[in-house]
């Protein structure tokens, strides 16, 4: 599984960061985390608002730091 950690590097980003990893190891799923800082590629998925979250691909979050039980439920799928 491939997550990424759409954003600048500001609190909020770094915030989703932290649940992300946390749900991850909570879960026991194998995915890799990337954070992805650079605006043109942050709007190739299309997200204009950070904090965002992409799960294979599949942008789950956009604007908002997502609580640990909406990560584990995207982890689940």
């Amino acid at each position: 599984m491939e997550i990424k950690v759409l954003g600048p590097g500001c609190a909020k980003c770094s915030q989703t960061e932290k649940v992300v990893q946390e749900a991850v190891a909570e879960s026991g799923v194998d995915a890799s985390i990337e954070k992805v800082t650079h605006v043109l590629e942050i709007g190739k998925y299309g997200v204009f608002g950070t904090p965002a979250v992409v799960v294979d691909g599949e942008v789950k979050s956009v604007g908002k730091i997502p609580s640990k039980e909406e990560v584990l439920k995207w982890l689940k799928k």
